[in-house]
Protein backbone atom coordinates (compact mmCIF):
# COMPACT_ATOMS: atom_id res chain seq x y z
CA UNK A 1 0.00 0.00 0.00
CA UNK A 2 1.75 3.44 -0.86
CA UNK A 3 1.48 6.50 1.53
CA UNK A 4 0.14 9.73 0.76
CA UNK A 5 3.79 11.15 1.85
CA UNK A 6 5.19 10.27 -0.83
CA UNK A 7 3.85 13.29 -3.21
CA UNK A 8 5.31 15.17 -0.30
CA UNK A 9 8.24 13.64 -0.32
CA UNK A 10 8.37 13.75 -4.39
CA UNK A 11 7.66 17.47 -4.29
CA UNK A 12 9.92 18.23 -1.93
CA UNK A 13 13.08 17.54 -3.25
CA UNK A 14 15.39 19.50 -5.87
CA UNK A 15 15.79 19.17 -9.80
CA UNK A 16 19.49 18.63 -9.14
CA UNK A 17 18.43 15.56 -6.12
CA UNK A 18 16.53 14.32 -8.74
CA UNK A 19 18.70 13.82 -11.85
CA UNK A 20 21.80 13.49 -9.70
CA UNK A 21 21.54 9.41 -9.72
CA UNK A 22 21.73 9.44 -13.70
CA UNK A 23 25.29 10.99 -13.56
CA UNK A 24 27.37 7.54 -12.58
CA UNK A 25 25.04 5.09 -14.62
CA UNK A 26 26.71 2.70 -16.94
CA UNK A 27 25.99 1.32 -20.14
CA UNK A 28 23.56 -1.76 -20.16
CA UNK A 29 22.58 -2.01 -23.59
CA UNK A 30 20.43 0.55 -25.57
CA UNK A 31 16.73 0.02 -25.94
CA UNK A 32 15.59 1.82 -29.28
CA UNK A 33 12.23 3.98 -29.38
CA UNK A 34 8.93 2.97 -28.73
CA UNK A 35 7.72 -0.50 -30.53
CA UNK A 36 11.11 -1.74 -30.37
CA UNK A 37 10.10 -4.64 -27.86
CA UNK A 38 8.09 -6.23 -30.78
CA UNK A 39 11.03 -6.73 -32.89
CA UNK A 40 13.40 -7.79 -30.33
CA UNK A 41 10.92 -10.35 -29.53
CA UNK A 42 10.67 -11.93 -32.59
CA UNK A 43 14.67 -12.18 -32.71
CA UNK A 44 14.98 -13.59 -29.31
CA UNK A 45 12.40 -16.43 -30.08
CA UNK A 46 11.24 -18.78 -27.58
CA UNK A 47 11.73 -18.35 -23.75
CA UNK A 48 11.41 -15.50 -21.36
CA UNK A 49 13.43 -12.41 -22.65
CA UNK A 50 13.10 -10.44 -19.32
CA UNK A 51 13.51 -12.76 -16.37
CA UNK A 52 12.86 -10.51 -13.00
CA UNK A 53 11.43 -9.86 -9.84
CA UNK A 54 9.83 -6.91 -8.00
CA UNK A 55 11.93 -4.62 -6.09
CA UNK A 56 9.64 -2.29 -3.89
CA UNK A 57 10.43 0.84 -2.25
CA UNK A 58 8.43 2.85 0.13
CA UNK A 59 8.48 4.63 3.26
CA UNK A 60 8.12 1.13 5.50
CA UNK A 61 5.91 0.72 8.01
CA UNK A 62 8.42 1.93 11.20
CA UNK A 63 11.84 3.18 10.57
CA UNK A 64 13.15 0.37 10.79
CA UNK A 65 12.10 -0.91 7.86
CA UNK A 66 12.34 2.45 5.61
CA UNK A 67 13.90 2.27 2.42
CA UNK A 68 17.41 2.40 2.69
CA UNK A 69 20.43 2.89 -0.14
CA UNK A 70 22.58 0.64 1.73
CA UNK A 71 20.08 -2.02 1.99
CA UNK A 72 18.99 -1.41 -1.72
CA UNK A 73 22.40 -1.60 -2.94
CA UNK A 74 23.26 -4.70 -1.04
CA UNK A 75 20.01 -6.35 -2.93
CA UNK A 76 20.68 -5.13 -6.17
CA UNK A 77 23.54 -7.23 -5.52
CA UNK A 78 22.31 -10.28 -4.70
CA UNK A 79 18.87 -9.78 -7.23
CA UNK A 80 21.65 -10.16 -10.03
CA UNK A 81 24.67 -12.51 -8.58
CA UNK A 82 22.17 -14.75 -6.23
CA UNK A 83 18.69 -14.68 -7.89
CA UNK A 84 20.66 -14.46 -11.28
CA UNK A 85 17.81 -12.17 -12.59
CA UNK A 86 18.27 -9.76 -15.42
CA UNK A 87 15.81 -7.39 -14.79
CA UNK A 88 14.30 -5.52 -11.72
CA UNK A 89 11.18 -3.98 -11.71
CA UNK A 90 11.63 -0.89 -9.21
CA UNK A 91 8.00 0.05 -8.06
CA UNK A 92 6.70 2.23 -5.20
CA UNK A 93 6.40 5.76 -4.69
CA UNK A 94 8.67 8.93 -3.74
CA UNK A 95 10.35 9.60 -6.43
CA UNK A 96 14.03 9.84 -4.63
CA UNK A 97 13.89 6.43 -3.92
CA UNK A 98 12.64 5.12 -7.21
CA UNK A 99 14.79 6.73 -9.21
CA UNK A 100 18.51 6.54 -7.15
CA UNK A 101 17.23 2.47 -6.77
CA UNK A 102 16.86 2.38 -10.67
CA UNK A 103 20.09 4.33 -11.41
CA UNK A 104 21.88 1.78 -8.94
CA UNK A 105 19.73 -1.48 -10.79
CA UNK A 106 21.34 0.06 -14.56
CA UNK A 107 24.58 0.62 -12.87
CA UNK A 108 25.04 -3.13 -12.33
CA UNK A 109 23.81 -3.88 -15.99
CA UNK A 110 19.92 -4.98 -14.93
CA UNK A 111 17.43 -4.16 -17.56
CA UNK A 112 15.27 -1.36 -15.53
CA UNK A 113 11.38 -1.62 -15.40
CA UNK A 114 10.66 1.33 -13.37
CA UNK A 115 6.81 1.57 -12.25
CA UNK A 116 5.96 4.49 -9.91
CA UNK A 117 3.16 3.61 -8.08
CA UNK A 118 1.81 6.36 -5.33
CA UNK A 119 -1.57 5.54 -3.73
CA UNK A 120 -4.22 7.31 -2.16
CA UNK A 121 -3.38 10.65 -3.02
CA UNK A 122 -4.98 13.13 -5.14
CA UNK A 123 -4.99 12.40 -9.18
CA UNK A 124 -2.94 15.31 -10.15
CA UNK A 125 -0.39 14.49 -7.68
CA UNK A 126 -0.23 11.23 -8.95
CA UNK A 127 0.05 12.15 -12.55
CA UNK A 128 3.00 14.59 -11.49
CA UNK A 129 4.83 11.46 -9.78
CA UNK A 130 4.76 9.83 -12.98
CA UNK A 131 6.21 12.61 -14.85
CA UNK A 132 9.00 12.98 -12.54
CA UNK A 133 9.93 9.40 -12.36
CA UNK A 134 9.54 9.27 -16.34
CA UNK A 135 11.80 12.03 -16.97
CA UNK A 136 14.57 9.99 -15.02
CA UNK A 137 14.07 6.51 -16.81
CA UNK A 138 14.26 8.97 -19.81
CA UNK A 139 17.49 10.23 -18.92
CA UNK A 140 18.54 6.93 -17.84
CA UNK A 141 17.77 5.41 -21.37
CA UNK A 142 19.50 8.71 -23.42
CA UNK A 143 22.24 7.41 -21.04
CA UNK A 144 22.44 4.19 -22.75
CA UNK A 145 20.73 1.71 -20.01
CA UNK A 146 18.17 -0.82 -20.78
CA UNK A 147 14.64 0.82 -19.43
CA UNK A 148 11.20 0.34 -20.20
CA UNK A 149 8.52 2.73 -18.26
CA UNK A 150 5.22 1.44 -16.64
CA UNK A 151 2.78 4.74 -15.81
CA UNK A 152 1.62 2.60 -13.02
CA UNK A 153 -0.37 -0.57 -11.59
CA UNK A 154 -4.14 -1.68 -11.09
CA UNK A 155 -5.37 2.04 -11.20
CA UNK A 156 -8.95 1.06 -10.26
CA UNK A 157 -7.38 -0.04 -6.69
CA UNK A 158 -4.61 2.63 -5.97
CA UNK A 159 -6.09 5.83 -7.91
CA UNK A 160 -9.27 7.58 -5.70
CA UNK A 161 -11.94 8.73 -7.51
CA UNK A 162 -12.75 5.75 -9.71
CA UNK A 163 -13.53 3.27 -6.88
CA UNK A 164 -15.92 4.54 -4.08
CA UNK A 165 -13.26 4.44 -0.51
CA UNK A 166 -10.90 7.12 0.52
CA UNK A 167 -8.19 4.40 1.00
CA UNK A 168 -7.11 0.95 -1.36
CA UNK A 169 -8.40 -1.17 1.91
CA UNK A 170 -11.96 0.83 1.96
CA UNK A 171 -11.96 0.10 -2.29
CA UNK A 172 -11.38 -3.06 -1.61
CA UNK A 173 -14.28 -3.95 0.38
CA UNK A 174 -16.38 -1.92 -1.88
CA UNK A 175 -15.28 -4.76 -4.63
CA UNK A 176 -16.09 -7.86 -1.88
CA UNK A 177 -19.47 -5.89 -1.11
CA UNK A 178 -20.36 -6.29 -4.57
CA UNK A 179 -20.91 -2.26 -3.76
CA UNK A 180 -19.66 -0.98 -7.25
CA UNK A 181 -20.99 1.04 -10.12
CA UNK A 182 -19.10 -0.88 -13.15
CA UNK A 183 -19.86 1.35 -16.02
CA UNK A 184 -19.05 4.86 -14.40
CA UNK A 185 -16.20 2.79 -12.77
CA UNK A 186 -14.90 1.54 -16.11
CA UNK A 187 -15.69 4.89 -17.61
CA UNK A 188 -13.49 6.61 -15.01
CA UNK A 189 -10.82 4.40 -15.13
CA UNK A 190 -10.39 4.63 -19.02
CA UNK A 191 -10.23 8.35 -18.43
CA UNK A 192 -7.24 8.42 -15.45
CA UNK A 193 -5.33 4.92 -17.82
CA UNK A 194 -5.48 7.43 -20.75
CA UNK A 195 -3.73 10.49 -18.82
CA UNK A 196 -1.61 8.65 -17.33
CA UNK A 197 -0.53 7.43 -20.61
CA UNK A 198 0.00 10.68 -21.91
CA UNK A 199 2.02 11.86 -19.39
CA UNK A 200 4.36 8.72 -19.72
CA UNK A 201 4.51 9.49 -23.96
CA UNK A 202 5.37 13.40 -22.87
CA UNK A 203 7.95 12.17 -20.64
CA UNK A 204 9.60 9.22 -21.83
CA UNK A 205 10.60 7.74 -25.20
CA UNK A 206 11.20 4.42 -25.00
CA UNK A 207 8.45 1.00 -24.35
CA UNK A 208 5.62 2.41 -22.42
CA UNK A 209 3.06 0.01 -20.48
CA UNK A 210 0.56 -0.58 -17.83
CA UNK A 211 0.38 -3.26 -14.72
CA UNK A 212 -3.13 -4.43 -15.82
CA UNK A 213 -4.99 -6.91 -12.67
CA UNK A 214 -6.20 -9.84 -14.99
CA UNK A 215 -9.31 -10.34 -13.95
CA UNK A 216 -10.76 -6.54 -14.04
CA UNK A 217 -8.68 -4.30 -15.46
CA UNK A 218 -8.78 -4.12 -19.02
CA UNK A 219 -7.11 -0.66 -20.38
CA UNK A 220 -6.81 0.31 -24.10
CA UNK A 221 -3.72 -1.40 -25.15
CA UNK A 222 -3.32 1.19 -27.99
CA UNK A 223 -1.66 3.19 -25.84
CA UNK A 224 1.35 1.43 -24.71
CA UNK A 225 3.74 -0.86 -26.44
CA UNK A 226 3.74 -3.71 -23.89
CA UNK A 227 0.65 -5.56 -22.60
CA UNK A 228 1.33 -5.85 -18.11
CA UNK A 229 -0.60 -8.08 -16.88
CA UNK A 230 -0.55 -9.00 -12.49
CA UNK A 231 -0.93 -12.38 -12.87
CA UNK A 232 -2.35 -14.49 -9.88
CA UNK A 233 -4.44 -17.12 -11.24
CA UNK A 234 -4.66 -20.79 -9.93
CA UNK A 235 -5.18 -24.26 -12.14
CA UNK A 236 -4.04 -26.98 -10.97
CA UNK A 237 -3.34 -28.22 -15.13
CA UNK A 238 -0.44 -26.21 -16.75
CA UNK A 239 -2.78 -25.81 -19.67
CA UNK A 240 -5.03 -23.97 -18.18
CA UNK A 241 -2.51 -21.50 -17.27
CA UNK A 242 -1.61 -21.18 -20.99
CA UNK A 243 -5.36 -20.55 -22.02
CA UNK A 244 -5.85 -17.43 -19.59
CA UNK A 245 -2.87 -16.48 -20.68
CA UNK A 246 -3.61 -16.41 -24.45
CA UNK A 247 -6.62 -14.33 -23.26
CA UNK A 248 -4.36 -11.19 -22.53
CA UNK A 249 -2.78 -11.52 -25.64
CA UNK A 250 -2.88 -8.46 -27.87
CA UNK A 251 -2.00 -8.17 -31.92
CA UNK A 252 1.41 -7.05 -32.39
CA UNK A 253 1.94 -6.09 -28.51
CA UNK A 254 4.60 -8.36 -26.19
CA UNK A 255 3.12 -9.03 -22.94
CA UNK A 256 5.03 -9.09 -19.46
CA UNK A 257 4.07 -10.62 -16.28
CA UNK A 258 4.39 -7.71 -14.00
CA UNK A 259 3.45 -9.24 -11.14
CA UNK A 260 2.97 -13.51 -10.09
CA UNK A 261 3.64 -15.12 -6.90
CA UNK A 262 1.41 -16.39 -4.02
CA UNK A 263 2.38 -16.50 0.04
CA UNK A 264 4.07 -19.88 2.01
CA UNK A 265 1.44 -21.64 3.32
CA UNK A 266 -0.75 -24.61 2.29
CA UNK A 267 -3.85 -23.43 0.15
CA UNK A 268 -2.55 -19.97 -0.83
CA UNK A 269 -2.63 -20.40 -4.27
CA UNK A 270 -6.15 -21.01 -4.69
CA UNK A 271 -6.34 -17.26 -2.88
CA UNK A 272 -4.85 -15.62 -6.07
CA UNK A 273 -4.34 -11.65 -5.25
CA UNK A 274 -5.66 -11.84 -1.63
CA UNK A 275 -3.56 -14.15 0.09
CA UNK A 276 -2.08 -11.36 2.36
CA UNK A 277 -5.53 -11.85 4.15
CA UNK A 278 -4.73 -13.65 6.84
CA UNK A 279 -3.36 -10.99 9.21
CA UNK A 280 -5.59 -9.12 11.53
CA UNK A 281 -4.39 -5.89 11.65
CA UNK A 282 -6.98 -4.95 14.58
CA UNK A 283 -4.14 -7.15 17.12
CA UNK A 284 -1.43 -5.60 18.32
CA UNK A 285 1.01 -6.65 17.33
CA UNK A 286 -0.66 -7.93 14.03
CA UNK A 287 -1.49 -11.76 13.83
CA UNK A 288 -2.36 -14.51 11.37
CA UNK A 289 -5.89 -15.26 11.78
CA UNK A 290 -7.29 -19.29 12.03
CA UNK A 291 -4.54 -21.43 11.77
CA UNK A 292 -2.92 -21.86 8.48
CA UNK A 293 0.13 -24.48 7.72
CA UNK A 294 3.79 -22.76 6.84
CA UNK A 295 4.26 -24.08 3.47
CA UNK A 296 7.75 -22.56 1.24
CA UNK A 297 7.19 -25.80 -0.63
CA UNK A 298 3.28 -24.60 -1.78
CA UNK A 299 4.60 -21.10 -2.71
CA UNK A 300 8.24 -22.56 -4.85
CA UNK A 301 6.28 -25.12 -6.35
CA UNK A 302 3.35 -22.41 -7.70
CA UNK A 303 6.43 -19.64 -8.71
CA UNK A 304 8.47 -22.53 -10.70
CA UNK A 305 5.64 -24.01 -12.18
CA UNK A 306 4.50 -20.66 -13.36
CA UNK A 307 7.78 -19.27 -14.53
CA UNK A 308 8.04 -22.45 -16.84
CA UNK A 309 4.66 -21.93 -18.48
CA UNK A 310 5.83 -18.12 -19.23
CA UNK A 311 9.16 -19.34 -20.85
CA UNK A 312 7.06 -22.33 -22.89
CA UNK A 313 5.04 -19.26 -24.24
CA UNK A 314 8.13 -17.09 -25.14
CA UNK A 315 6.31 -13.90 -23.09
CA UNK A 316 8.35 -10.66 -23.08
CA UNK A 317 9.66 -10.75 -19.88
CA UNK A 318 7.89 -12.19 -16.12
CA UNK A 319 8.51 -10.33 -12.70
CA UNK A 320 8.17 -12.18 -9.50
CA UNK A 321 6.47 -10.23 -6.73
CA UNK A 322 8.20 -9.78 -4.71
CA UNK A 323 11.80 -10.08 -3.34
CA UNK A 324 11.69 -8.73 0.13
CA UNK A 325 8.74 -7.67 2.56
CA UNK A 326 10.35 -5.99 5.25
CA UNK A 327 6.95 -5.50 7.30
CA UNK A 328 6.29 -9.27 7.59
CA UNK A 329 8.96 -10.55 9.82
CA UNK A 330 9.25 -14.28 9.88
CA UNK A 331 8.63 -16.06 13.72
CA UNK A 332 9.25 -19.78 13.56
CA UNK A 333 8.66 -19.48 17.24
CA UNK A 334 5.65 -18.23 17.37
CA UNK A 335 3.69 -19.01 14.33
CA UNK A 336 0.46 -16.94 14.85
CA UNK A 337 3.41 -13.92 14.39
CA UNK A 338 5.19 -15.43 11.78
CA UNK A 339 3.51 -12.82 9.24
CA UNK A 340 6.11 -14.58 6.70
CA UNK A 341 3.26 -16.51 6.02
CA UNK A 342 1.32 -13.80 4.67
CA UNK A 343 4.01 -12.41 2.46
CA UNK A 344 4.93 -13.04 -1.25
CA UNK A 345 8.14 -11.92 -0.98
CA UNK A 346 10.85 -14.58 -2.09
CA UNK A 347 12.93 -13.84 1.08
CA UNK A 348 11.92 -14.20 4.72
CA UNK A 349 12.74 -11.50 7.09
CA UNK A 350 14.83 -12.22 10.73
CA UNK A 351 14.70 -9.62 12.82
CA UNK A 352 17.42 -9.24 15.76
CA UNK A 353 15.12 -8.88 18.20
CA UNK A 354 11.82 -10.78 17.13
CA UNK A 355 9.76 -8.60 19.34
CA UNK A 356 11.13 -5.67 18.98
CA UNK A 357 9.61 -3.59 15.32
CA UNK A 358 12.34 -1.28 15.46
CA UNK A 359 14.95 -4.21 15.60
CA UNK A 360 17.04 -4.72 12.61
CA UNK A 361 17.21 -7.47 10.71
CA UNK A 362 18.59 -9.31 7.27
CA UNK A 363 16.41 -11.90 4.55
CA UNK A 364 17.23 -14.92 4.21
CA UNK A 365 16.26 -17.37 1.15
CA UNK A 366 13.23 -19.03 1.00
CA UNK A 367 12.63 -22.38 -1.06
CA UNK A 368 11.06 -19.93 -3.64
CA UNK A 369 14.32 -17.95 -3.63
CA UNK A 370 15.85 -21.04 -5.19
CA UNK A 371 13.00 -22.74 -7.50
CA UNK A 372 13.49 -18.55 -9.03
CA UNK A 373 17.19 -18.64 -9.02
CA UNK A 374 17.58 -22.05 -10.77
CA UNK A 375 15.43 -20.89 -13.51
CA UNK A 376 17.12 -17.80 -14.22
CA UNK A 377 20.66 -19.36 -13.77
CA UNK A 378 19.96 -21.49 -16.52
CA UNK A 379 20.08 -18.53 -18.83
CA UNK A 380 23.54 -17.54 -17.51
Amino acid sequence: MEETKGTRQAKGISRAQFLAGAAAVGVAGAVGPAGQARAAQARHGRGLRRRGVVYTVGAGETPGTAWSARRMRHDIRAIRDDLHADTVDVTGDGVERLTKTAAEAAERGLHVWLQPTLGDAPQRDILEHIAETGRFAERLRRQGASVDFSVGCEFWLFVPGILPGETVLDRIRHLQNGTVDWPRMRRRLAEFTAKAAKTGRSVFRGNLSYAAAQSIDDPDWNLFDIVGIDYYAHFEKRADHVRELKRCLRPGKPLAITEFGTCAYVGAPETGGMGWDIVDHDKEPPEIKGNPVRSERVQADYVGGLLDVFESMGLYGAMAFEFVSADAPHRPDTPRLDLDMASYALTKVIRDRPDDPASDWHWEPKEAFRAVARRYGRHG
